[in-house]
């Protein structure tokens, strides 16, 4: 079955890969970052492992044009509380049908395409939002450098609070080097905040080691389907519920907008976001920003729907906003 048939088949947003708004295909080494839409890098310790769209450009499988890759920038020896992860949380509305909590929980599938320079036993971790339930699991890469498909079946959790409201449901993470404090049993529920599965290969503890992602897929059931494939416009809005730029993409240095300050000497812009936002996101200024008036101050009041900035001035007139090169304006309202 595909989504026609089922709709939101695949519950995990950008398993393909295919959009990166923030970093926009460029590498990132910053901690919580996003490498592409939705996967945040988290970890203990800074400059470890370099993130990026299609890194070491690599043939992706068969099917896929994208895939997110790691590359270890040292042979670090992990300590015991240490944690290097790549992280999806998904909203609560999207898992909400699957009755995690309650004797009725349905059991899912995880599926997904790996690649690394290293074999052996690797792990990861569903969770819920307190950390206070982990199901560790393990998959086996058995040739290095070569894209092989996993699977990992589990049955949903009968215990816990797992949010069904726009917090997070449900966290899924990939561990690349986690610790014995934050790594457990594969294979069962744990009633503790855990990252991993214990004895798993940490990437992070050899120099230049790779470790490639795609295909990363959701579903209800315990079988894996074919990879759910929605629309380049769909997948857009759906990442664009949690990040959304606003950008002049020509780069010409062209006006961003063009107002006219009121007698309160306040020159203000209304713009609505191309997605309505989980929640009230953080606005930022993104880039060289401008204006035709350098001597006020610009504050953003970002809403679901739409956002204001709103520019003081040393009296009526007009007002350009000047967008350099692609800047503008971000908007954050990531889990």
């Amino acid at each position: 079955q595909t989504s026609a048939t089922r709709p939101f088949l695949n519950r995990i947003i950008n398993g393909a890969m295919v959009i990166s708004q923030a970093q926009a295909g460029a590498s990132t080494t910053a901690l919580d970052s996003y490498p592409v839409d939705r996967f945040k890098y988290e970890a203990s310790q800074t400059s470890k492992l370099t993130w990026q769209q299609n890194a070491g450009s690599v043939t992706p499988p068969a099917g896929f044009t994208n895939y997110l890759g790691a590359t270890s920038s040292s042979a670090y020896s992990i300590t015991s509380s240490d944690f290097f992860i790549i992280t999806q949380r998904i909203e609560g509305f999207n898992i909400a049908d699957l009755d995690w909590g309650t004797a009725n929980a349905k059991t899912v599938t995880l599926s997904f395409w790996v690649r690394s320079s290293l074999t052996g036993t690797f792990g990861g971790v569903f969770s819920n939002s307190a950390g206070n339930r982990s199901y560790p699991f393990t998959y086996t890469i058995s040739a290095a450098n070569t894209w092989e498909q996993k699977s990992v079946t589990i049955a949903g959790d009968t215990t816990g609070t797992w949010l069904t409201n726009n917090g997070s449901g449900i966290t899924l993470r990939f561990g690349l080097g986690v610790g014995s404090t934050f790594s457990g049993t594969a294979g069962a529920w744990a009633g503790s905040a855990l990252f991993s599965a214990t004895g798993a290969t940490s990437v992070v503890g050899t120099n230049g080691a790779t470790f490639y992602l795609t295909g990363v897929q959701l579903e209800v059931g315990s079988t894996a389907t074919s990879f759910d494939y929605r629309s380049y416009g769909t997948e857009l809005a759906l990442c664009q519920r949690y990040f959304e730029l606003i950008t002049d993409v020509t780069g010409q240095n062209a006006a961003f907008c063009d107002v006219y300050s009121n007698g309160a000497n306040l020159a203000s812009l209304t713009l609505t976001y191309k997605a309505t936002k989980r929640a009230a996101p953080t606005a930022a200024v993104v880039g060289s920003f401008s204006t035709s008036n350098t001597s006020g101050s610009l504050n953003l009041q970002a809403g679901v729907q739409n956002f204001i900035a709103f520019y003081s001035v040393a009296g009526a007139g007009r007002v350009y906003w000047f967008n350099n090169a692609n800047s503008g304006f971000s908007f954050s309202a990531e889990l």
